[in-house]
């Protein structure tokens, strides 16, 4: 990044932070800060900082104007020690990264910026109903400023978990390596052993609304379609398929009580490729390393991204569904402005913003600001003198 870039850049940071409203963690004072400056060179973070030692975070953030913003997930005895050992490590939020990155869905190098917000909004969605429906956890909703989210989760019962125990929950949240016969408990009733499928919660719950779900649209159907419906599955020939529909029209009771033996071996079969199909559309491909990171720094709510020029932006829970980070995140400070670029790393994929579309060609252009600090901020663009 040229010095007039990284000026520009810097100078509009700090207009945003002097009118910026910032959500502070909990036990801010006992959390490690850190930030990365606008420097020439490199993105080198300064860390091992206390509040204290930072003063009035609004006036060192206008007065600094950095590009990143950070504080610990971690609450420490004296979190300025440089040496982490040293600290006093006492607790820390369970944290949840989600980057359109790491999604299997999405080729970075074919996938808009836009699309990958779209995809990355449907995998919060998902673990947020996990973590509300399956652990019963509060949760605190942040749009990471570029290509994600992070959720917080503060609830005291997690706060002194370790890193395997951490991982255990992403590994959940995951889906991963889902057992199908974790999700199935053994019965007796009246002398007569049954496995029945888990239908209290969790992804055995899950699994069993799905297989209600298939076996009430079955019984709408005409025999013919019904059949061929079952057989689209694998290892379910006519044989199978015949004895599994006949189950689920004559005795719809088993299937809503999870039992898995009406039906013959055909709906255990079944059952394993639903519950394939349910972990791929529910699951949540959450960053591990960040989750298990007991120290990990987090991005403060408010701040601005400095690889895109967005905000930060801390959400309620009503609002996630309906959160557009192309228009909500947009820094009002940015906006009704207008600025000169030249286009260094010209795109066939548009770059929009509060509904207006630029698409990135060679040359000089004069764009909305917004459109030209992400270009600039991304080192797609520079900063020309204005005419």
């Amino acid at each position: 990044m040229d010095r007039r870039t990284r000026e520009y850049l810097q100078g509009r940071f700090g207009d945003y932070y002097r009118s910026a409203t910032l959500s502070l963690p909990p036990a801010a004072d006992a959390r490690e800060w850190g930030h990365i400056p606008f420097t020439d060179g490199g993105t080198t973070m300064v860390r091992h900082q206390s509040l204290l030692e930072l003063g009035e975070l609004d006036a060192f953030l206008a007065g600094e104007s950095p590009r990143h913003v950070y504080f610990s997930a971690a609450r420490y005895e004296d979190p300025a020690t440089r040496g982490m050992d040293e600290k006093g490590w006492q607790s820390a939020d369970l944290v949840f990264d989600l980057d359109a990155d790491h999604l299997p869905s999405i080729d970075p190098e074919r996938t808009s910026y836009e699309e990958m917000l779209r995809a990355c909004k449907g995998a919060l969605l998902n673990l947020v109903n996990i973590l509300h429906r399956d652990f019963d956890f509060e949760t605190q909703v942040v749009f990471s400023g570029s290509r994600g989210y992070h959720v917080h989760v503060r609830d005291p019962s997690v706060r002194d978990i370790d890193a395997a125990a951490r991982r255990e929950v992403v590994d959940y949240v995951r889906g991963a390596d889902l057992d199908t016969e974790g999700l199935v408990t053994t019965t007796v009733d009246h002398g007569t052993t049954r496995r029945v499928l888990r239908t209290d919660g969790g992804w055995g719950r899950r699994v069993h609304e799905r297989l209600i779900a298939l076996a009430a649209d079955l019984r709408e159907m005409e025999e013919k379609a019904a059949l061929a419906r079952l057989r689209e599955y694998d290892r379910i020939g006519t044989g199978r398929a015949e004895t599994l529909l006949t189950a689920f029209r004559e005795t719809p009771e088993a299937v809503e009580r999870g039992n898995l033996e009406a039906g013959g071996p055909g709906v255990r079969i079944l059952v394993e490729q639903l519950a394939e199909r349910v972990v791929a559309e529910n699951g949540s491909a959450v960053d591990e390393p960040v989750t298990t990171d007991v120290n990990r720094l987090i991005r403060l709510p408010g701040s601005l991204h400095g690889g895109t020029g967005l905000a930060v932006r801390r959400l309620d829970s009503e609002d996630v569904a309906a959160f557009d980070p192309l228009i909500d995140a947009v820094p009002e400070r940015f906006t009704g402005q207008q600025v000169r670029i030249e286009v260094t790393e010209p795109s066939e994929a548009p770059v929009s913003f509060n509904g207006g579309s630029f698409r990135p060609t060679d040359g000089e252009h004069v764009v909305p600001e917004p459109v030209g600090v992400f270009l600039m901020a991304r080192e797609r663009a520079r900063k020309v003198r204005e005419t």
